[in-house]
């Protein structure tokens, strides 16, 4: 056989080896809008209005939703512009990773940003594995804490189960729950507005508005709420290297979900205090029912056999929540892997269905487990550990992006730049200046911890800042061990 003939035959035999798996580019509009919305709604309004009255002490803490509104929007236009000019699994990884520098500063926030991801991800995931739990609650009155345990872990194993399998059905499955979340906030606002009565909604109480510092406290609380309840907005981000055309659809999902989520909570809150009186569910805890909110609301209304059944509907809506959730910030340990800055094996693909399996397990079983903690500390841990490093660090990176790479194709970029940044900024910087001292100092030496271990991993791994001159290529291989 001459050289020629040899050489054409490997040809040949490479070019029918089965490539490597790839990520498949499959959600469009539609997809993203249900993800991002599935998971904003969730258990949110259902099991955080008593905690957003009590912050307050009255129907005047609907003042928060507003600030929390304030922050959001010119937040999503920081995430939509770094979004669609930087599509890529991961998200805010690929953000601080590029916005800061690859080598440096940028390796150093996107660890960190891993670092708080395993800490805060699960948490918000658990966090509706426990509002489920608290809604059976109502229909099974006997449950226990071990029994809420057991329906968590149930919950979990579930939700990893489904989104085991292609991109492509898990698209249509996320749309389903969508349908089925937008059904159950439906007969809500609908059952509200039929029998609202602005006296009960707008009861406030002697020296409501009386501009304190005590006030000023309490509406971060509040604010705090709304923002955990806006939180995923931005899903859809996550999941950038399987979205379609993604310099459209990224903008356009995240403005959608915002806009249209903000009016759903509005009418939903107005709904629940038109018809229970605030003072009936204010403090939560002292008042077992606050638990399940809506399905009291639902009895008040119709009758213990409706709210029973709508109780399903809200364990529905909860559950396309974390479905969302754990569906993108599975994509966020394989990406840091795919990059180097991770454990290698979570950068492993399914060998026929194409998914970062590996990552997926792990977040979901982290999330079991983190939903054996309370659910004030859940939420308050997980947004403290959040604002620093992820939405404060990626309005740093849009800055930076926009001076030293001007040439970027950017095909959404925000409106009336930097103004945007600026109130976004403000209002992160408000909620940590309100936030409970002692959930605050968890937050800071939790990063913290992840400074030192970020300084351990490069020293074991020689890169920046302890990488020495000719080390570069042994130092990235190092890296992905």
């Amino acid at each position: 056989m001459t050289l020629s003939r040899a050489l054409a035959l490997l040809r040949a035999v490479n070019s029918q080896a089965p490539a490597a798996p790839q990520l498949e580019r499959r959600f469009g509009l539609l997809q993203a809008t249900a993800l991002n919305m599935s998971n904003m709604i969730g258990m949110g309004p259902f099991i955080t209005i008593p905690l957003l009255m009590s912050a307050l002490g009255g129907p005047q803490a609907l003042l928060g939703w507003f600030v929390a509104l304030l922050i959001t929007i010119p937040d999503g236009l920081v995430w939509s512009e770094l979004g669609a000019a930087l599509p890529g699994s991961g998200g805010t990884y690929v953000y601080l990773r590029e916005g800061f520098g690859r080598e440096r500063w940028g390796r150093f926030m996107a660890f960190l940003f891993i670092w708080q991801f395993i800490l805060s991800g699960p948490l918000e995931i658990a966090s509706g594995y426990i509002g489920t739990a608290h809604y059976l609650g109502y229909v099974w009155p006997q449950m226990t804490i071990w029994h809420e345990r057991w329906v968590c872990i149930g919950i979990g194993v579930l939700t990893i189960a489904l989104l085991y399998r292609r991109i492509g059905s898990i698209g249509w499955i996320t749309v389903c729950l969508w349908i089925g979340t937008l059904l159950t906030v439906a007969v809500v606002i609908v059952s509200g507005m039929a029998n609202f009565s602005a006296a009960r909604a707008f009861d406030f109480p002697s020296g409501a508005f009386q501009f304190s510092l005590g006030f000023f406290h309490g509406l971060g609380a509040a604010a705090a709420i709304g923002i955990y309840d806006y939180l995923g907005y931005y899903d859809v981000c996550y999941i950038g290297d399987e979205v379609k055309q993604p310099g459209r659809t990224i903008p356009r999902s995240v403005i959608f979900s915002l806009l249209g989520v903000a009016l759903i909570y509005l009418l939903i809150n107005l709904s629940i205090i038109g018809v229970i009186p605030w003072r009936e569910f204010v403090p939560a805890e002292n008042h077992p029912g606050a638990k399940f909110i809506v399905s009291v609301f639902m009895e008040k209304l119709y009758g213990g056999k409706v709210a029973a059944l709508f109780t399903a509907l809200i364990c529905w809506t909860a559950f396309g929540s974390v479905f969302a959730l754990l569906l993108g910030y599975s994509r966020i340990p394989y990406a840091a892997a795919q990059d180097g800055g991770f454990f290698r094996l979570f950068g492993r693909l399914h060998g026929t269905r194409h998914f970062p399996h590996i990552s997926l397990l792990t977040v979901g079983l982290m999330a079991i487990v983190c939903s054996f903690f309370p659910l004030d500390t859940v939420i308050a841990a997980l947004l403290t550990t959040r604002i620093t490093v992820q939405f404060i660090g990626q309005i740093g990176a849009l800055v930076l992006l926009r001076r030293q790479r001007p040439d970027l194709a950017r095909p959404f970029k925000m409106w009336l730049y930097p103004l945007p940044c600026f109130l976004a900024l403000a209002g992160w910087i408000f909620l940590l200046a309100t936030t409970d001292p002692r959930v605050l100092a968890y937050g800071f030496a939790s990063l913290a911890l992840g400074v030192v271990a970020f300084l351990f991993w490069a020293k074991h791994t020689q890169r920046w800042p302890f990488a020495r001159p000719g080390d570069a290529a042994s130092s990235k291989a190092a890296g992905e061990v």
